[in-house]
């Protein structure tokens, strides 16, 4: 079996799909693995760290010619396609609502296609839940962001000088990115609340010692995510909000649903109640923004306030980010090896979901 990891086109993406600890497991399975040169280097893994794992460095992934699969971080690149020869494996977080049409056509050409992000939210698959784990590294890089944006401390400071107030952080959206921007603003010194419309974040937001908002909630859908609130509901939600914005010093958004828009949380008459020198990160920008006027990688000011939208969080943290994410692939391929030979099962419990397009049925397994 021929595997290989390409050099991410996008130059912000400083992530790669493999690290020295998941080659040497890959081969330990049965693959031969190539790398593209400088594959690794944004994220601080070398060439040489590589051959020393027992992989082999190529210029291009077409060099290693025919491949059995290939794994990116981003999505498909033409060049990925025929380093397969036409048939094989493309596994990677491959956007598949926005690349559907991309995808299908693939697998007319003979390429079945696996996208990390439709891994089961299971217990079974944790070890392969790319979703979370960059989430988690992208709640604690927006933490940073902001306090490094912030014109003032995080923590409260006792000084010759008087006392320094701390931080006041909002948190909206408690899910795994949601978690991590709370235990990371807490570490910082930071006065932490926050709020998710899933009335069982409470006690989660709770046990990392932040304030969970009084705001309306509303149990899940059967898929773990909330479902979409009558206009009842979301006025009094915007309501309670409004006022717990006004007093924020940084805001971080992280509520995203797969497949859909981002649910609107924040509206430009909630930001203009802040104060100037504030800083609001939406890390839902990419997908229609939870803050009114966000836009992907853009930074606005809005009456002094700091409206920023990036969308290269994780990449941002990028050696330990792709630490986690080479887990989760080399986890993905582990269940696909079956004496020997690659084998994408679409009756697989975890493989089967993140199926988007195989060639035997050239439709959507989404």
């Amino acid at each position: 079996m021929r595997l290989g990891i390409r050099k991410e086109p996008l130059s912000r993406e400083t992530r790669v799909a493999a690290t020295p600890a998941s080659v040497s497991s890959l081969i330990d399975l049965g693959f031969e693995v190539s790398i593209v040169t400088g594959a690794g280097e944004a994220s601080g893994i070398t060439d040489h760290d590589f051959v020393e794992a027992g992989a082999t460095i190529v210029s291009s992934l077409i060099d290693s010619a025919p491949l059995d699969m290939v794994l990116t971080v981003g999505e498909v690149d033409a060049p990925d396609v025929e380093a397969l020869g036409g048939t094989g494996v493309i596994m990677g977080l491959l956007d598949p609502t926005t690349n559907a049409e991309r995808l299908a056509a693939l697998a007319d050409q003979g390429v079945t296609t696996i996208s990390m992000e439709m891994v089961p939210r299971s217990t079974l698959a944790q070890s392969m839940d790319a979703l979370s784990s960059q989430a988690t590294a992208a709640g604690y890089a927006a933490a940073l962001l902001g306090a490094t944006r912030l014109p003032k401390f995080m923590p409260m400071l006792v000084t010759a000088a008087g006392t320094v107030p701390p931080a006041r952080v909002l948190i909206l959206g408690v899910g795994v990115a949601g978690l991590q921007a709370i235990a990371t603003a807490k570490r910082l010194g930071g006065v932490v609340s926050a709020y998710d419309i899933r009335p069982e974040t409470r006690e989660q937001v709770e046990s990392l010692g932040a304030k969970f908002i009084e705001a309306p909630t509303q149990e899940m859908d059967d898929g773990g995510y909330a479902r979409a609130v009558d206009e009842d509901t979301a006025a009094a939600q915007r309501e309670v909000l409004a006022a717990a914005v006004a007093e924020s010093d940084l805001i971080i958004t992280t509520a995203q649903v797969p497949g859909r828009a981002a649910p609107r949380l924040i509206d430009s008459a909630m930001l203009e109640l802040m104060s100037a020198g504030s800083i609001v990160i939406d890390m839902a920008a990419s997908s229609g923004g939870n803050v009114e006027g966000s836009k992907p990688d853009e930074e606005i000011d809005v009456n002094g306030v700091t409206l920023l939208g990036p969308t290269d969080l994780a990449a941002r943290v990028a050696a330990d980010a792709s630490r986690m994410y080479a887990r989760n692939l080399l986890e993905m391929s582990k269940r696909m090896v079956v004496e020997g030979s690659l084998v994408a099962d679409p009756d697989d419990a975890v493989v089967g979901p993140a199926i988007t397009h195989r060639p035997d049925t050239g439709g959507s397994q989404a």
